[in-house]
C-alpha cells in the first residue's frame, strides 16, 4: 500500500511537471479546455472577432487600392474634360476661321477618345474599374461613322453596355461601404427622363411581381394600379421620382441626378413592360428602353460628339451656350462623383485607423487569458521540480531499496 500511494503520488506530480513544460513550449496555458473552462470560453470568441476584424481590415485595405485607382483615373477625366472646355471656350469666339473650328473639333473627338479609355479603365487585377459587378465586360463601346464636315471618320455614338450592381465590401460587422462608380454615373451629364406612350388609366397588374430600378427591387401586387406603382417607386430609395404624364396618362421616370437610369423586371413579371417603358431584352447589359417610349438625358459622350460636331459646322453660337453648358454638366457631374470617391477612401482610412488600434487591443484580450506568464511559470517549474525531488528522496527512505530498484 506504501509503494502504490507512492507511486500515484509521484506519477501525479510528473504529469502536472509535463504539463507545465507542454505549456511553456507551447506558449499557450489552454493546452485542454478542462484547465480553466472559463477562459477557454472567453478565448474562443476573442478568436473568431479577432479573425473577423483582420478580415474587415484585408477588405478595407482593398477599398482604399480599389478607390484610389478610381480617383486616379475619375481625375485624368476631369483634366480631359477641362482641355475640352477650353476648345469650347476657344470656339465659341467668332474670330476663329472655319478651318480652326475644325482643327478644334479634331482634338475634341481625339479627346473623346482619350474619355472613353479612361471609361473602360482595368485595375491592376485587370477588372474593369466603371463595369459594377460585371468587372469583365466593357462598360463602353465607341461607334464610328461618317459626319457631315468631318475629314475621316469620327465617333458618332458611345454605346453604354451596362454595368451591372454596384460590389459593396464589408468593413464592419454588417457595415458595407460602396467600392465601384458606375460609368452611367461617373460618365454621365443630364438627368434622364423617361416618358412612356401607353396610356395606363386602366391597367391593373394581374399577379404579384417586382421590378427593378438602380437596383432597389419595387414589388408589384395583384390589382396595383399605376398610381400604386408611382407611389412604391417614389418610396423605394432609388434615385428617381415617378410621376404620370397628365397628357398621355402614362408613367414617367426621372432621375433626381445625372446618372443612367437602370431599369429590369424581374423574372417572371413584366410591369414595365406592360407600361411601355422597357422592352424584353436577351442582353442584360444593352439598352432596353421601349421604342415607344421617349428617352432625354445625355451622358457625358453626348455632350463632347454634339460640341464637336457644331466645331465642324462653324456653329459658333451653339458651341458658346448648349456645347460649353453640356460640358459643364459634365464636369459637375464627374467632379461630384470624385468628392464622393474621396469621401469614401476618408471613411475607409479612417476604418483602417480603428482597425489598426482595435486588433491590438483584443489580440493583449486573448494573449492575457491564454499566454503563459513565463517569469511565474519558471518559478512554478523549479518549485514542482524541487518538490518532486524531495518525494524522490523521502519515497527512498520509507521503501526498501530493492523495490525501488525494480520500479526503476
Amino acid at each position: 500500500m506504501p509503494n502504490t500511494d507512492i507511486q500515484f503520488y509521484l506519477r501525479r506530480k510528473e504529469d502536472a511537471i509535463q504539463n507545465l513544460q507542454n505549456k511553456m513550449s507551447s506558449g499557450n496555458k489552454l493546452n485542454n479546455l478542462s484547465d480553466d473552462p472559463l477562459a477557454a470560453a472567453r478565448a474562443v470568441r476573442y478568436q473568431s472577432f479577432l479573425a473577423r476584424l483582420s478580415r474587415f481590415e484585408n477588405n478595407t485595405q482593398f477599398a482604399q487600392d480599389h478607390l484610389n485607382h478610381v480617383d486616379t483615373y475619375l481625375q485624368r477625366g476631369v483634366d480631359v474634360l477641362q482641355r475640352v472646355r477650353e476648345l469650347a471656350v476657344t470656339g465659341a469666339n467668332g474670330t476663329y476661321t472655319p478651318a480652326d473650328t475644325r482643327n478644334m473639333a479634331m482634338e475634341v473627338n481625339e479627346l473623346m477618345k482619350e474619355l472613353v479609355s479612361i471609361a473602360n479603365a482595368t485595375g491592376p487585377d485587370t477588372r474593369q474599374l466603371f463595369s459594377g459587378d460585371r468587372v469583365f465586360t466593357q462598360p463602353f463601346r465607341i461607334v464610328e461613322g461618317r459626319v457631315e464636315g468631318g475629314p475621316e471618320a469620327l465617333v458618332v455614338d458611345v454605346e453604354y453596355r451596362g454595368a451591372g450592381s454596384t460590389r459593396r465590401t464589408e468593413i464592419n460587422e454588417r457595415t458595407f461601404i460602396n467600392l465601384d462608380i458606375s460609368g452611367g454615373q461617373a460618365f454621365w451629364a443630364e438627368r434622364m427622363q423617361v416618358f412612356s406612350s401607353v396610356d395606363a388609366t386602366n391597367w391593373r397588374a394581374m399577379q404579384n411581381g417586382a421590378f427593378f430600378i438602380n437596383g432597389h427591387e419595387i414589388p408589384v401586387r395583384e390589382g396595383d394600379t399605376l398610381a400604386t406603382v408611382v407611389a412604391s417607386i417614389n418610396e423605394s430609395g432609388a434615385a428617381v421620382r415617378a410621376s404620370v404624364d397628365p397628357s398621355t396618362q402614362g408613367l414617367v421616370i426621372t432621375g433626381t441626378s445625372a446618372h443612367l437610369i437602370r431599369m429590369e423586371d424581374r423574372e417572371g413579371s413584366s410591369t414595365l413592360e406592360e407600361l411601355g417603358i422597357i422592352r424584353f431584352n436577351a442582353d442584360p447589359g444593352a439598352p432596353n428602353w421601349d421604342p415607344s417610349a421617349r428617352v432625354a438625358g445625355g451622358s457625358t459622350f453626348d455632350m463632347v460628339i454634339r460640341l464637336r460636331d457644331a466645331l465642324l459646322r462653324g456653329d459658333n453660337d451653339f458651341v458658346g451656350r448648349l456645347g460649353l453648358s453640356g460640358i459643364d454638366l459634365a464636369l459637375e457631374n464627374m467632379t461630384a462623383n470624385l468628392a464622393e470617391v474621396g469621401s469614401r477612401n476618408e471613411r475607409a482610412a479612417m476604418t483602417a485607423s480603428r482597425l489598426n488600434q482595435e486588433i491590438p487591443n483584443t489580440a493583449a484580450m486573448l494573449a492575457r487569458d491564454t499566454g503563459v506568464d513565463m517569469m511565474t511559470a519558471a518559478t512554478d517549474l523549479a518549485m514542482m521540480d524541487l518538490a518532486h525531488r524531495a518525494a524522490l528522496q523521502t519515497a527512498a527512505k520509507i521503501v526498501p531499496q530493492t523495490l525501488l530498484d525494480f520500479i526503476r
